[in-house]
C-alpha cells in the first residue's frame, strides 16, 4: 500500500485542516468497538488447541544482485527518465519530484530494466522477465539455505497483485523447479500489499490437515505492467514509491525441523473492510480519462487504514498482551462503552507484547502515524524506515525485508516476538506474530541487508532535494 502526499494544498484553512486529518491515522483507541474485543477473546479461547499446531519459518528475500547500474533507481535518474518520456506535464513532473523528495526513499532502490529504458516498452515478455528475476533468485537462495529439495514441497502459495498471466506464476514455479504433480498450488492476485500475510495464513490452514509437510510462500509485486504513463495525480504516487523486490518463505510442520528453524508462527489475524464502499474504492486499479491504466489512491486512504488497523488491533490485543494490560484495557473499555463513564481510554503498551515491529513500508506517512499511535521508539521503527529507504515500497514483501534488517543487525534473540503489520487494497489490514526459536547470528546469515548493514541506520531528512541537471 502506497501512502504519501496529498495532491495539492488547499488554501482554505478549515478545508486544509480537514485535509490534514485525512492524511493521518485516527487514534484507534478512541474508536475501539467492544464486539471486536469480544471477537479477540473468543478467538483466543476457541482456538487455543489449534494454536499449538504451529509452522516453522525460513526466509529468503530477493537480492537482485544481478541487476545492472541502470536498474538502480536514483531519484535523479527517475526524474530524468520521466521527463524524457514526454508523457507527463510540467506540473505533474514537479508533483512527482515533490513526492520523491518527501518519500523517505534513498538512492539505491530497484526498477525493472524496461521501465528505465528509453523509450520504455512495458509488455508481457518484460513482465515475465521481471517475475523470473525476482522469483527464481529468491527461491534458489531459499532452497540453498534450507537444504530442502524442490520435490519435497507439498504446498505452494504465490501472491502478486498486478501480474496475473496464464499460465499462472505458481505454474511458472512448478515448471521451473519440476515440483511434484500432486502439489497443492495457489495463485493469489489483486490482493494488495497485505497479501504476504494472507499467503502465510493460507499456508498455515493448509498445513493443518497435512502433517510432515513443507509449504513454500512466494510474495512479490510486478512493476513492469503497473507503471502509469498518464497525468492523473491520484495514480502518480505509485510510480514514485513502488519498487522491485520479493521474498520466499518456507514453512514446515515437521517436528524434526524445529531445531534448525528460525521462527514459530503464533498468530495470524486478518481484517477485511471491503463491505464498505469507501474502503473498497480507496485503492483502485482503473483507467484515467485518456484510457491509461493506473492504480488510484483516494484521499480517504489514511482514514480507511486507521479503521482497519483499529479492528485488527482490537482482535489481536487479547491474544498477545500480558494479563495486566488486558485487564486494564478491557476494564476501561467497558467503563467507557457500557457504563458511559467519561474517562480516557487506557493505551495498552504493545512493546510489552513484542520486541520487534515489522510494518509494511508503504510510505513515510503511514510509518509516521503508526509510530505515533502505537507509541513506538525510533529503534522499533528503524527496520521499516530503513527498508523504505533502501528498497522502497516492495509491496507485500516489504515486511520480510524489515525482518531481514533486524536479523542483520543482530537484534533477534531466542524467545523474541515479532509483529508483522500490513495494509492492502480491498481494504485489508493483516497481522502475523512470530517467536524466534533461536538467537540469529548475523555472521551466518545471507540476506538483502547483510552486506550493507554497517552503513545503517542513516538519517533520512524530511525533505531530500532531487537535483536535476539543467537541460
Amino acid at each position: 500500500m502506497a501512502v504519501d502526499q496529498k495532491n495539492k494544498l488547499n488554501q482554505n484553512p478549515e478545508a486544509e485542516r480537514r485535509e490534514n486529518n485525512n492524511n493521518k491515522l485516527p487514534n484507534f483507541l478512541l474508536s475501539v468497538r467492544l464486539k471486536n474485543v469480544k471477537l479477540g477473546y473468543h478467538y483466543l479461547i476457541s482456538n487455543a488447541l489449534y494454536l499449538l499446531l504451529v509452522a516453522i519459518l525460513a526466509i529468503s528475500s530477493a537480492h537482485l544482485s544481478t541487476l545492472s547500474v541502470e536498474d538502480i533507481g536514483t531519484r535523479e535518474f527517475f526524474m530524468e527518465r520521466s521527463a524524457k518520456i514526454g508523457c507527463f506535464s510540467e506540473e505533474n513532473l514537479a508533483f512527482q519530484k515533490k513526492i520523491l523528495e518527501r518519500s523517505g526513499l534513498g538512492q539505491h532502490t530497484y526498477f525493472p530494466e524496461v521501465v528505465m529504458r528509453f523509450p520504455p516498452n512495458p509488455c508481457m515478455a518484460e513482465a515475465r522477465k521481471e517475475a523470473e528475476t525476482v522469483v527464481f533468485g529468491a527461491i534458489d537462495e531459499l532452497l540453498s539455505k534450507t537444504g530442502v529439495k524442490a520435490k519435497d514441497i507439498g504446498i505452494l502459495v504465490v501472491n502478486c497483485s498486478g501480474f496475473c498471466p496464464a499460465p499462472s506464476l505458481s505454474a511458472m514455479i512448478v515448471n521451473h523447479y519440476k515440483l511434484r504433480g500432486n502439489i497443492m498450488s495457489y495463485n493469489l492476485g489483486g490482493m494488495g500489499c497485505s497479501a504476504a500475510l494472507i499467503s502465510v495464513d493460507l499456508a498455515k490452514q493448509l498445513l493443518q490437515p497435512h502433517p510432515n509437510s513443507y509449504a513454500l510462500v512466494m510474495s512479490m509485486e510486478n512493476i513492469t505492467l503497473y507503471w502509469y504513463f498518464g497525468n492523473d495525480r491520484s495514480m502518480l504516487v505509485s510510480n514514485c514509491l513502488f519498487r522491485m523486490g520479493g521474498a520466499a518463505i518456507l514453512l514446515s510442520n515437521r517436528s524434526s525441523d524445529r531445531r534448525r528453524s528460525k521462527y514459530q508462527l503464533i498468530h495470524t489475524v486478518r481484517t477485511h473492510k471491503g463491505a464498505d464502499d469507501r474502503c473498497y474504492n480507496c485503492i483502485l486499479q482503473r483507467e484515467d480519462d485518456t484510457k491509461r491504466v493506473g492504480v488510484s489512491l483516494s484521499k480517504d486512504l489514511m482514514a480507511v487504514a486507521g479503521e482497519a488497523l483499529t479492528t485488527n488491533i482490537t482482535i489481536l490485543a487479547p491474544l498477545v498482551l500480558p494479563m495486566s494490560e488486558k485487564l486494564l484495557f478491557f476494564a476501561t473499555l467497558v467503563a467507557k462503552k457500557v457504563f458511559k463513564m467519561k474517562i480516557e481510554p487506557y493505551i495498552p503498551d504493545f512493546k510489552l507484547a513484542f520486541e520487534h515491529f515489522c510494518i509494511h513500508a508503504g510510505g513515510r506517512a503511514v510509518l509516521d502515524e503508526l509510530e505515533k499511535n502505537l507509541e513506538l521508539s525510533q529503534w522499533h521503527m528503524e527496520p521499516s524506515r530503513m527498508t523504505l529507504y533502501r528498497f522502497g515500497n516492495t509491496s507485500s514483501s516489504s515486511s520480510w525485508y524489515g525482518l531481514a534488517y533486524s536479523e542483520a543487525k543482530g537484534r533477534m534473540r531466542k524467545g523474541d516476538r515479532t509483529w508483522q503489520i500490513a495494509f492492502g487494497s480491498g481494504f485489508k489490514c493483516n497481522s502475523a506474530v512470530w517467536q524466534a526459536l533461536r538467537t540469529i547470528n548475523p555472521a551466518k546469515e545471507k540476506n538483502p541487508s547483510i552486506d550493507e548493514i554497517h552503513e545503517f541506520p542513516v538519517r533520512v531528512p524530511r525533505v531530500a532535494p532531487v537535483d536535476l541537471k539543467a537541460p
